[in-house]
């Protein structure tokens, strides 16, 4: 019967063992039970980043497009000074 699990090795310092070791054993499991779920963790931050990110981007062109619109029908005579300062502070501020 084959295991689920791939075998992987892992150096710790010592430092750093001792405090894995000492964790899992106030949870109660083994240190390999421990790193495995700090390795899933990780891996889930990871895809959970990636819908933060895309959160952002929407909100983001959100907030843009709706201030595009809110310049272009109030505001119109003020749109090519927006457009000219931003793309001054863009060039200050980034370097683009």
């Amino acid at each position: 019967m084959t295991s689920p699990y791939k075998h992987c090795s892992i150096r710790l310092d010592r430092g750093k063992y001792d405090r894995v070791v000492a964790l899992a054993a106030e949870r109660g499991c083994t240190p390999s039970d421990l790193l495995r779920l700090a390795v899933d963790g990780f891996l889930s931050a990871g895809q959970l980043l990636s819908s933060s990110h895309r959160r952002i981007a929407r909100i983001s062109e959100f907030q843009q497009l709706a201030l595009d619109i809110i310049i272009r029908e109030q505001f119109p005579e003020y749109r090519d000074r927006i457009i000219a300062e931003t793309d001054k502070r863009l060039e200050q501020y980034h370097g683009a």
